[in-house]
């Protein structure tokens, strides 16, 4: 037993512990380093000052379970002693914390910080969480100049105003390297500023007719107003081509993600008729003469829009609007509810026909050739309408043949750039939500290698949520192939039929920038994903000559994709269920269901020279009577009468 104490100081400690911050379970070492005379003894204590059981060399082994304080005691056979610094084990318990294999303690930054929109006078919250040995270093940024004094994970500012507003980063190191996160953008809005609590569009362009004369602009304005409402923050799912049952099924999909202070937009471009104040889309199996069960009922989709209590609802229609009985007599149309809240933009006015030009070497409705020029500018909705129908009164191509109509409810200002606010949705609309993400998720690139060492990369991109590309690109050669090809197939066999004869080659103008911006040896086009009901293997055929035996020999590999893009909707499941209705004799649930009378063929016009405008009429509608009404009525299960003279 000692009897006499020495002097601390005859203990130096060189080297302290360093607190580090890393995901559970990981293993730690903490480490200590003294110098002093004769053997030195080591006893590490956790921050409850309990023993480390264990604990007693230099370097002290833990597997992180939760954050926890450590210091060591360091002392010698003369009774000195001396204690480290107090250090913290800091853990994160995330399932996914993305450390590299060979990490050795450099900053990783787990969580970035997201953007914000914040009402004026509320607080402001940004995190950044990085894993790092020691634990790092913070120093957030606005706008790239250094905010004073905040320099923690946690980045609040109460009372924010608007000169709050910004791009947000957070600089992060240690003594290993250092880190940005990605910038965060943070919208401060007025306490009156009025806002989304998220934007859902759908958008449904149909061209390729079985029956009727085909369309060439739907396939660059939707490709073109998807792309603009994305960038105001829309979740958009485009489709292309579809039959009356997919539409049915598609619209029943984004029905179920509108809830109360959602944005919700549809809009259609293709064939379509007006019947007794309802407006019909004409699906592509539409027989010759069909009738408006053949059809989906605008109305109807209105109504079930206003029923899910939406901020916001737009409506956007590039169709035809032709009666085919001019001696009308009005009729009664039940209006629908005034809701406050819904906007109506028609391509063209009652009993008119809408346009498509050649603009540019692209094809283009000419409503949405300035619907797309004026959207994404944060005006009221119905003010850019205004601006479209303006301009397209303006357009030489279309004077005193197409003029737009607007109809609105709204008694707010709302805009489409009105920003989204975070509000807490119920587990049952994410679940939900889960169709629509997955509608726009491809599936991840894949290296593929080959039994003679050719190595091919198959990559995928979206044309729309309903076509996708496919691209193979050949990485590495091998040592002993040369002269490599490779082509793609799939399994089941999706129907390319943009490359039909005849067809719009839009889509081609599509494909091609992606192959400018790809560079593959090959490509596949796999059109209508919606029809699918399995999943999609693409098969992988490597031609190459063997340098050793000189002969011209075939390789081949498959890919299981899954059901990609708007094919994990499993839309067919609802066209399934309609069959089986009208099977059993019960009448399927439909979004028009009125009896039209059968007229004759009429083609579809164009105006004079090349590149003049083609109207996007219906091929055939009622000879009755046709009813006029200021608002947009509602489409009820009762069947409207046909009226005789």
């Amino acid at each position: 037993m000692c009897m006499v104490f020495g002097r601390s100081s005859d203990i130096v400690i060189v080297q302290h512990p360093v607190s580090v911050y890393v995901p559970r379970s990981y293993k730690v070492t903490l480490s200590v380093r003294a110098e002093g005379t004769g053997i030195l003894n080591y006893q590490w204590f956790k921050s409850s000052k309990e023993e480390v059981f264990g604990g007693t060399r230099a370097d002290l082994i833990v597997t992180a379970q939760r954050s926890q304080l450590y210091i060591c005691r360091v002392n010698d056979q003369f009774c000195n002693c001396v204690f480290s610094k107090w250090v913290t084990v800091k853990v994160l318990d995330i399932a996914k914390p993305g450390l590299p294999v060979a990490w050795r303690g450099e900053p990783h930054i787990a969580v970035h910080p997201a953007p914000q929109t914040v009402r004026q006078g509320e607080r402001l919250t940004l995190s950044c969480i990085a894993f790092g040995i020691p634990t790092p270093h913070y120093q957030w940024y606005r706008n790239g100049h250094p905010l004073l004094g905040k320099t923690t994970d946690t980045l609040q500012i109460e009372n924010a105003e608007s000169d709050h507003r910004g791009t947000y980063l957070c600089y992060v190191s240690n003594v290993q390297e250092e880190r940005w996160t990605e910038a965060a953008d943070v919208e401060i809005v007025p306490t009156n500023q009025l806002t989304a609590t998220d934007k859902v569009a759908l958008l449904i362009g149909n061209l390729n007719y079985s029956h009727h004369p085909d369309l060439m602009a739907p396939t660059m304005d939707v490709h073109e107003l998807a792309n603009l409402l994305q960038q105001l923050g829309f979740r958009v799912v485009s489709l292309l081509d579809l039959t009356r049952e997919e539409m049915l099924a598609a619209i029943d999909k984004f029905l179920l993600l509108l809830d109360r202070g959602v944005y919700a937009l549809f809009y259609y471009a293709g064939h379509g008729y007006e019947r007794l104040g309802r407006n019909y889309l004409v699906a592509i199996d539409a027989p010759r003469s069909y009738r408006s069960e053949n059809c989906v009922c605008v109305q109807r989709i209105m109504r079930k829009m206003q029923e899910r209590r939406t901020a916001l609802n737009v409506v956007l229609l590039d169709t035809c609007r032709t009666w085919y009985n001019l001696d009308c007599i009005a009729s009664e149309i039940r209006p629908l509810v005034p809701m406050g809240n819904t906007v109506y933009g028609y391509a063209t006015c009652e009993n008119a026909e809408a346009y498509e030009v050649q603009d540019g070497g692209k094809s283009t409705g000419i409503f949405t050739k300035y619907l797309n020029k004026y959207i994404l500018q944060p005006e009221k909705v119905t003010h850019i309408l205004e601006l479209v129908s303006e301009n397209l009164g303006r357009d030489p191509f279309v004077t005193g043949k197409q003029a737009v109509e607007i109809r609105h409810t709204i008694k707010e200002p709302r805009s489409l750039t009105d920003p989204i606010r975070t509000t807490g949705h119920t587990g049952e609309l994410h679940l939900r939500d889960a169709c629509w993400r997955q509608a726009n998720e491809l599936p991840h690139q894949k290296l593929l290698i080959f039994t003679c060492g050719v190595e091919v990369e198959v990559s995928f991109s979206a044309l729309f949520s309903n076509v996708m590309v496919a691209f193979g690109r050949v990485k590495t050669t091998g040592p002993r192939a040369q002269d490599c090809t490779i082509t793609l197939r799939s399994t089941p066999a999706m129907e390319d039929i943009f490359s039909s004869p005849g067809r719009s080659s839009e889509m081609d103008s599509l494909l091609l920038n992606n192959l400018v911006a790809e560079n593959p040896d090959c490509s596949l086009r796999l059109c209508g994903l919606q029809k699918l009901q399995g999943s999609l293997v693409i098969k992988v055929d490597l031609h190459y000559t063997h340098m050793d035996r000189k002969l011209w020999l075939q390789e081949s590999k498959q890919l299981d994709i899954g059901k990609p893009l708007v094919a994990s909707c499993d839309l067919h499941r609802g066209q399934q269920a309609m069959v089986a209705q009208r099977r059993d004799g019960a009448p399927a649930q439909s979004m028009g269901h009125s009896r039209i009378s059968h007229s004759k063929q009429r083609p579809r016009q164009t105006l004079g020279q090349p590149g003049r405008p083609f109207t996007k009429s219906a091929e055939c509608a009622a000879k009755v009577p046709t009813a006029r009404s200021n608002e947009p009525g509602e489409n009820d299960e009762t069947e409207p009468q046909d009226f005789t003279h």
